[in-house]
């Protein structure tokens, strides 16, 4: 009884209900990914899910488009967002708040309603659904996502740096592009992850903004879940997995390379 006590009284207790939902809600998930995916329907190990990937020209073909189209939206959101995050860390304190948290509101809105708006104001406009529409709604549902951490880099960016390029004579153009730039590539990397890895995976936008005639990757998982082909489905998965875990890699490396290298001189 005393060391169930004592041992519910260290801070390391603290951690047990995280360990419990990540065991069971994270850990055993993605090891029966793995089984089903090495596995036929009777069990036996196998490779012939992920031959069936490559054997299928569309099943490629639509991994391929939605790698496009996730590389489309993560680059809108750079361009849209960098510039708004550079607005608001430039901005007074209160005000740049406000608008941050203009920015974050949206968020706090369920995906499939915030698509469901955009489908609305598509039909207002009388604009066509499609892939414009799709790659429309895919930046507007996740361009916070890259606005907050560039804002988050900038607002904490040393601006000593910014001044002595001013003192040696650099014009603004050099200022951002050789100080500004590579010391907020942090931020662009986390924004990237978290636009680039959530865009490949989705498919409710994708159903909803083109009516079901573009499919995305994660369409094609669905697909293959709800006709009980766990097996296939689970290496699919797996492969978009690997594509997460890969670019996971570039983002540590990239933030590795950043702290390397963030010196301007």
């Amino acid at each position: 009884m005393n060391k169930l006590r004592l041992f519910f009284a260290s801070r390391k207790s603290w951690t047990l209900p995280y360990l419990i939902f990540s065991v069971v809600f994270v850990v055993i998930p993605l090891l029966l990914i793995v089984v089903y995916a090495f596995t036929d329907e009777a069990g036996n190990l196998t490779l012939a899910n992920f031959s069936k990937f490559f054997a299928h020209p569309e099943a490629v073909n639509t991994f391929v488009y939605s790698i496009g189209i996730a590389i489309l939206t993560t680059v809108g959101c750079i361009l849209l967002g960098y510039p708004a995050a550079w607005i608001l860390s430039r901005s007074s304190s209160g005000y740049s708040k406000t608008l941050i948290m203009l920015f974050i509101l949206p968020m706090w809105v369920n995906i499939l309603v915030r698509t469901l708006a955009t489908v609305a104001l598509f039909d207002f406009a009388r604009l066509p659904l499609g892939e414009g529409a799709l790659i429309f709604g895919m930046i507007y549902n996740f361009i916070p996502f890259m606005i907050y951490p560039i804002y988050d880099t900038l607002q904490k960016m040393d601006k000593s740096y910014i001044e002595a390029a001013q003192d040696l004579g650099a014009s603004s153009a050099q200022v951002f592009w050789k100080v500004v730039l590579p010391l907020s590539m942090p931020g662009i990397i986390s924004g990237v992850m978290m636009v680039f890895m959530p865009t490949i995976s989705t498919f409710a936008i994708a159903e909803l903004l083109t009516m079901n005639n573009i499919k995305l990757f994660g369409t094609t998982i669905q697909e293959n879940i709800n006709n009980s082909l766990w097996n296939y489905g689970a290496a699919l998965s797996l492969i978009m997995l690997f594509l997460i875990a890969a670019t996971s890699v570039f983002n540590t490396d990239g933030n590795d390379n950043s702290k390397r290298g963030g010196e301007p001189w």
